[in-house]
């Protein structure tokens, strides 16, 4: 597979480990990011608000060098790259900050499956607020209005609570 420098690649981990991985990597001096959303669980005594990956079982990698893609391989927990079709899948560097944007909007974030988008949906692009810019599909889900940020790079989709409003431009004050 041909590998390109500076890049996001996609590292597959074993199951809820996650965390362990991303600091192993770090520690390594290999530049990683594991996005993470907060969640309630709740057992039979207590319930506590914990952190959960966004995406199970992948952690991104920025490969500098063929030496960080084969150290990262032999970190414990770690499987393989993600590829799709013969080629490794590379998350674009906007796509990294559009992760990090959505994470500190605070808002509840869900995943969807790329192959579990709606059939019809219209296509806006948020005029307001933290998301201000992002392309998103419009959907209904339980009577709520959401937006589904498409990750083509990893077949992923984010959903995300907003207002219906901050998708219309307000009118300039004269």
């Amino acid at each position: 597979m041909n590998l390109k420098l500076n890049k996001w690649y996609v590292l597959y981990v074993k199951s809820r480990s996650e965390k362990s991985v991303n600091d192993l990597l770090l520690k390594k001096g290999i530049e990683s990011f594991l996005p993470v959303v907060k969640t309630v669980r709740e057992w039979s005594d207590r319930k506590k608000e914990i952190e959960v990956p966004l995406f199970k079982s992948y952690v991104f990698v920025k490969i500098k060098s063929a030496k960080d893609l084969h150290e990262s391989l032999v970190i414990h927990g770690a499987c393989a790259y993600i590829s799709f079709g013969g080629k490794y899948a590379i998350a674009r560097d906007h796509e990294i900050e559009m992760i990090k944007l959505l994470l500190d909007t605070g808002k509840d974030i869900q995943l969807s499956s790329f192959d579990q988008l709606p059939a019809i949906g219209e296509i806006k692009t948020i005029q307001r607020g933290a998301l201000q810019g992002i392309d998103c599909e419009i959907v209904n889900v339980n009577n709520q209005n959401n937006i589904i940020v498409r990750m083509k790079s990893i077949q992923q989709n984010i959903l995300v609570k907003i207002p219906m409003s901050y998708l219309y431009q307000l009118p300039q004050a004269i």
